[in-house]
């Protein structure tokens, strides 16, 4: 059976949508960072980057989310588009590279920025604020002339953004912002009634992560910033 290590986080909520629209059994396994069980020996042995989500299927072990959405529609022959459709797979692969790429990493930096790093913090919280804005108006500008990220249908692409989407208006300081990005939005509106996102979501809720950005947890979370206090 698989196992799906996974938290509450945006990038394993997009590998639980994906597993539960294959309707695929799996063993979910939580891994709560701010306890830092990311960093246990056995884990890393899954995952040696310390991260989640992570996926052990017989002898495939897989880890970063993209990664495993794309491993688990091949095998499946499903949301994703044929080698044999090399201009649909184009379009697939480039964007899932941009989730992967953009959508992730300065959404979640536009988080840290936001909501965790101390002051002063402006030029970084600027800087990142504008490419999570950027990033999400190609998005909204991408869905507003396709039904779905990769065209016609609806695939893994949408998965990936869905998992970020969801926190949208955490990521960019209001829900005033969904004003902004109203094709997001209904997109979002989309797969959010769809039954494998209730199931994802469920999952999500089945498991109290540790919620208090306590000393441990800010050690665990932000090992970086050991490196920040003085010596003795």
């Amino acid at each position: 059976m698989i196992k799906f290590y996974f938290n509450a986080a945006p990038n394993p909520m997009k590998v639980a949508l994906l597993l539960e629209e294959l309707e695929l059994k799996y063993e979910a396994i939580p891994v709560d960072t701010r306890k830092g069980e990311q960093f246990a020996p056995e884990y890393l042995k899954v995952n040696p980057n310390a991260k989640v989500p992570a996926l052990r299927d017989g002898d495939a072990t897989v880890f970063d989310s993209n990664a495993i959405l794309l491993y688990l529609a091949e095998k499946a022959g499903r949301f994703v588009a044929p080698a044999s459709d090399s201009a649909a797979r184009a379009q697939m692969l480039s964007w899932l590279m941009f989730a992967a790429s953009g959508i992730g990493p300065f959404s979640g930096q536009s988080v840290h920025f936001r909501h965790a790093a101390p002051e002063p913090k402006q030029y970084a919280l600027n800087r990142y604020d504008y490419e999570a804005h950027r990033h999400w108006k190609l998005v909204d500008d991408r869905l507003a002339a396709n039904p779905y990220m990769a065209g016609a249908d609806y695939g893994i692409v949408d998965m990936a953004l869905w998992g970020w989407a969801r926190l949208l208006p955490y990521v960019l300081g209001g829900e005033e912002h969904w004003a902004k990005y109203r094709n997001v939005r209904r997109l979002l509106d989309e797969v959010n009634a769809r039954p494998a996102a209730a199931r994802a979501e469920k999952l999500r809720s089945s498991h109290s992560f540790k919620t208090e950005n306590d000393e441990e947890a800010m050690r665990f979370m932000f090992p970086q910033n050991e490196r920040l206090k003085a010596p003795g």
